[in-house]
């Protein structure tokens, strides 16, 4: 089914794409409250930082393995059930989260959790992809990347300044409910989203055919590698940040929220903006530069800065990621034919692995110090920079004497 093809009235399709936003702001809400009151979870059960820091990975890998899985799946019995149907185990198992009684429960409550919530944020991002042509998707897109960083500029520090007020047990329940009333409020959009894609038979054999046609080109290819590497780097330095600002500037729960203020605040406000930008001066120059941005602030953290500098750094963190993430799915919406839920699920999974992995590495690394994890991160994310000039030259507009997929939905020749 062509994107075309399926047209919901505008008024319809923008208040869709603002329940798809609030749904995929709690999504990374939770995803992103743990990693600073990872501290406080060391003291709550008595075990060591680094041994908290496997929750992260915990709830990131399995969400990003199961996204293969909802995106098959969405693209065989209908994207309405699918979207649905993961809204409502996020819901429920986050609630059942907070009956956690060790260290270990909680773990393994996050990777159920993972393996329940993995097809929301993917179909979320099929959705946009079917609803607006190509050459207008970087509002919308905007909007749900914005949405993301959104999670993450108020999970951060949210987790840490409510764990001293409600308790960490709280949290959970929060956001439960959260995605409770979210699924009930989806509800009368039912018939948009069952409409947004033809269900297919799916034959293991022609999965495989899948993904070998989508990672058999040179513009897949580097797409997805750049979505995992790029995860790899941001959620590595943030899952540790709280940890970092705790062990440099000995800072309690509260100082740690207010330092991480700054992550996700651009993301939230100039989502749309940015996506724009790229609708009309390409990809090109963006991802660059927004790697390069990401470089530089954990650069700034290697060096050591200010203690009142932080979230200025953080912002400068979370902007190299709104110029980026958010601009490669904009590439992988075009990539997936006939089967976006494919496409868009292989996008996740590598996203969502590549935050699990950063993590554990970061961790490893940690083992040496934080200014050697620091330092190889910045550097790794330096090169990726420099590559990237040459690596995405041809993501130019339309009518920019460069063959561009605005025109089909295909990797240029």
């Amino acid at each position: 089914m062509n994107t075309a093809a399926y047209a919901p009235p505008p008024a319809q399709r923008e208040a869709l794409l603002r329940m798809l936003a609030g749904v995929t702001f709690v999504i990374f809400f939770q995803a992103y409250m743990v990693a600073p009151i990872m501290p406080a979870l060391s003291h709550v059960f008595a075990v060591p930082e680094l041994t908290v820091g496997h929750i992260v990975p915990a709830y990131l890998i399995p969400y990003g393995v199961a996204t293969l899985i909802y995106g098959l799946v969405a693209d065989s019995a209908g994207i309405h059930r699918v979207l649905f149907g993961s809204l409502a185990a996020f819901a429920g198992l986050t609630l059942l989260s907070a009956g956690a009684t060790s260290i270990e429960q909680l773990a393994i409550w996050r990777v159920v959790t993972g393996v329940g919530a993995g097809g929301v944020v993917p179909l979320a991002l099929v959705l946009v992809g079917r609803a607006f042509p190509y050459e207008q998707r970087g509002r919308p897109l905007g909007w749900l990347f914005g949405a993301m960083a959104g999670g993450m500029a108020f999970g951060s520090p949210s987790g840490a300044l409510l764990m001293p007020l409600i308790g960490w047990r709280g949290l959970f329940i929060a956001v439960g409910l959260a995605g409770a009333a979210l699924l009930l409020a989806l509800l009368p959009y039912r018939q948009y989203i069952a409409a947004a894609t033809q269900p297919q038979t799916i034959r293991l054999a022609d999965v495989f055919a899948g993904y070998r046609q989508l990672l058999g080109t040179p513009r897949a290819q580097r797409t997805y590698g750049y979505v995992l590497v790029n995860s790899m780097f941001h959620s590595g330095v943030f899952t540790w940040l709280a940890v970092y600002l705790e062990q440099r500037y000995q800072l309690d729960a509260v100082h740690v929220g207010l330092a991480l203020l700054g992550y996700g605040v651009p993301g939230f406000l100039l989502g749309p903006f940015i996506g724009r930008l790229a609708d009309r001066y390409g990809r090109a120059r963006m991802i660059p530069l927004g790697l390069l941005l990401s470089a530089l602030g954990a650069a700034a953290l290697y060096v050591g800065v200010p203690v009142q500098t932080v979230p200025l750094v953080a912002m400068i963190l979370s902007l190299g990621y709104d110029m980026t993430q958010p601009l490669f799915g904009g590439i992988v919406t075009s990539l997936g034919g006939k089967r976006p839920g494919q496409a868009m699920g292989l996008n996740v999974f590598t996203l969502f692995v590549g935050f699990g992995l950063g993590s554990l590495v970061f961790g490893a690394i940690l083992l040496l110090g934080f200014g050697v994890a620091l330092g190889v991160f910045a550097a790794f994310e330096l090169v990726a920079a420099m590559a990237a000039l040459s690596l995405f030259r041809a993501e130019k507009p339309a009518g920019a004497g460069v063959l561009t997929t605005v025109t089909a939905d295909r990797p240029p020749g």
